[in-house]
């Protein structure tokens, strides 16, 4: 009995190692102690990019400055509005809108093409509110600029893989992954990859979630079109194996009955 005891105590032992194990496995953001505080590095600054589709508003205390914008796009109220229609959440489609060109202009009423790539947001606003009241157009403009094609892919072992659309123009990894329904218990939490292409050049960055220093990541806060990719882990990857090996045998056993039946019939 004293045998048996230790090989139990000794099989336990082994369970409990492993549990402890994969908690490791997939507890986000490890560290000591309860609290940790780290000052936040106010880096983020999303640039404008070739494609991006921006919503221009334009509005004045004085509406009759604004008529030539209205005449021109056909809007109609106090308020110029861009030609911005909405945002269909059906199709993913945009109606109308400045399309940022390969040479990174858009073509604005009026003030004629203006280069925006590379502008932040607050940029090109300061930059149209400069030129409609240099030039004469509106007396104290108020402009307003939004993303309406900021999207950001997710793919892998999350809950829900899909592109997905963003309201604002700030977004972490971690909200990222929120939205996706979090990482499967397949999902390597060690192995998660941002794609991201600018002006030409694609870089991949992984991410290990369980890690404190994902917040010093320069993929932490994304960007447009950026891709989001989670590895699934070792226990998937042996799933799908067996799985593909289960098909082949499934078709190679019909094949095999086939050709059995085939020399019966023939016989």
């Amino acid at each position: 009995m004293g045998k048996y005891r230790i090989l139990l105590t000794g099989w336990l032992l082994v369970i409990l190692l492993s549990a402890c194990g994969s908690v490791k496995d997939i507890t986000y953001l490890q560290g000591e102690g309860l609290l940790k505080k780290a000052a936040i590095a106010d880096t983020f600054n999303l640039k404008i990019q070739k494609d991006d589709l921006l919503d221009i508003v334009v509005s004045s205390i004085e509406p009759e400055l604004l008529r030539p914008f209205i005449q021109q796009n056909g809007s109609y109220g106090g308020n110029y509005n861009s030609g911005y229609d909405g945002y269909n959440n059906d199709n993913n489609g945009y109606s109308r809108g400045y399309l940022v060109e390969m040479d990174g202009t858009i073509n604005y009423p009026l003030l004629g093409k203006m280069k925006v790539a590379g502008l932040t947001r607050r940029e090109v606003i300061d930059l149209i509110q400069e030129r409609l009241a240099k030039e004469g157009y509106v007396k104290d403009p108020i402009v307003t600029v939004r993303f309406l094609n900021f999207r950001i892919s997710i793919l892998g072992e999350v809950g829900r893989p899909g592109t997905y659309n963003i309201p604002s123009e700030r977004i972490t990894l971690f909200e990222a992954l929120s939205m996706a329904g979090d990482l499967t218990i397949y999902g390597r939490r060690d192995r998660v990859a941002v794609i991201r292409e600018i002006d030409g050049e694609r870089t991949i960055l992984y991410h290990d979630l369980r890690s404190m220093d994902v917040f010093q990541s320069p993929d932490y806060y994304l960007k447009q079109n950026d891709m989001i990719y989670v590895e699934p882990n070792h226990v998937r990857a042996e799933a799908s194996a067996q799985n593909q090996f289960t098909s082949i045998g499934t078709w190679m056993s019909i094949i095999s009955f086939l050709a059995s039946m085939s020399v019966l019939i023939f016989k």
